[in-house]
């Protein structure tokens, strides 16, 4: 070997495991905090807050209610459940890369092992795994940025407010009132009371299941999301970046505006494939502000979303999806590749 060859890594070390952590969670900190205002318009949109509902479907409405936040909050109204974004990103952006990092070295150890199958059940299994670990701060993260001045609490919600609230929340009526209140003509009354007696002894017993509202549906759209996302990175990252110039050398120059470029896309297209489940999980995360006492479920939510609004309902606030995740997965990947230059990742 060649005494300019750069040593071989140990990429299952801690050492390199650790700093791979920072160097994503530090990626996805930079890329939230410039969507962070566009980030907050979406949730209301998806969860149909009924003050911003106007708004919803164009692309001028995203701006129209960035512009009614701000005048009725102010500037930091725009950032509101920003906190909680970042207390959950950090791990969730530092699992995703490093768990993506290891399963892809043992995956593709070698460039001819580096398929576009091998490439999505990275990417899908990365995602997954930082999911499960971080989904009760994306829970109250969406509590935070859905409060708007039409809630019965005028005041600004904090994160341990809005944890504290997700724990403790609870039906304001008995059950029996809402189950003598049901049509008896309706055949699915019998079925829901019987969910809503089985959610309540759930969330009773477990209140810990409170953080963990639309959870099955966020891990199955985040397969076609992180799956679609590193593949479409890894497939013109393998095309497009440039050769090492130096002798010896193992690693390419920086390409910042290619990144970019890649990111972008990687963002618009796994955008448009996950969105119908993102939306589904926005409806289910904030279930508890509507129904408290009891967990709702797949079939109720998609029904409930196609009976307002058809299939157009599935990819409400698209347009500020897009406006969002592109600029986004850009700011993200890029910084992660100049964060694993620094930090010799």
């Amino acid at each position: 070997m060649s005494s300019n060859d750069a040593p071989k890594k140990d990429k299952q070390s801690l050492h390199y495991i650790l700093r791979s952590g920072i160097a994503g969670g530090v990626a996805g900190c930079v890329a939230k905090t410039v969507v962070a205002p566009l980030d907050r318009v979406k949730i209301l949109f998806q969860a149909s807050n009924p003050d911003f509902h106007q708004y919803a479907g164009t692309w001028s409405g995203a701006f129209r209610a960035v512009a009614q936040i701000h005048r009725e909050n102010g500037f930091f109204g725009l950032f509101q459940g920003h906190s909680a974004t970042l207390l959950r990103i950090f791990p969730y952006a530092a699992i995703k890369f490093m768990a993506y990092d290891q399963i892809e070295h043992l995956l593709m150890p070698t460039p001819e092992s580096q398929t576009n199958k091998r490439r999505f059940a990275a990417g899908a299994l990365s995602g997954m795994t930082s999911v499960f670990f971080t989904y009760p701060l994306d829970v109250i993260r969406v509590r935070m940025a859905f409060h708007t001045r039409s809630t019965v609490d005028p005041s600004r919600p904090t994160f341990l407010h809005a944890m504290s609230k997700i724990y403790h929340e609870t039906s304001k009526q008995p059950l029996s009132t809402t189950t003598a209140t049901s049509s008896p003509s309706s055949s699915s009354a019998p079925r829901h009371s019987s969910l809503s007696e089985t959610s309540r002894i759930l969330f009773t017993r477990f209140p810990i299941l409170k953080f963990y509202r639309g959870f099955t549906v966020t891990i199955i759209g985040m397969v076609p999301y992180a799956g679609t996302s590193f593949l479409t990175w890894g497939y013109l990252h393998s095309i497009l970046k440039p050769k090492p110039t130096q002798p010896g050398s193992t690693k390419p120059p920086p390409t910042p505006i290619a990144d970019l470029t890649i990111g972008a896309l990687s963002g618009a297209i796994s955008q448009t494939v996950s969105y119908p489940f993102e939306v589904i999980r926005r409806r289910m995360q904030v279930g508890g502000i509507t129904n408290p006492d009891r967990w709702l479920g797949w079939n109720e939510t998609v029904r409930s979303i196609w009976r307002t609004g058809g299939w157009q309902g599935f990819y409400i606030g698209l347009s500020i999806g897009y406006m969002k995740m592109i600029p986004m997965t850009a700011v993200s990947f890029t910084v992660w590749q100049y964060m694993k230059r620094v930090l010799d990742v």
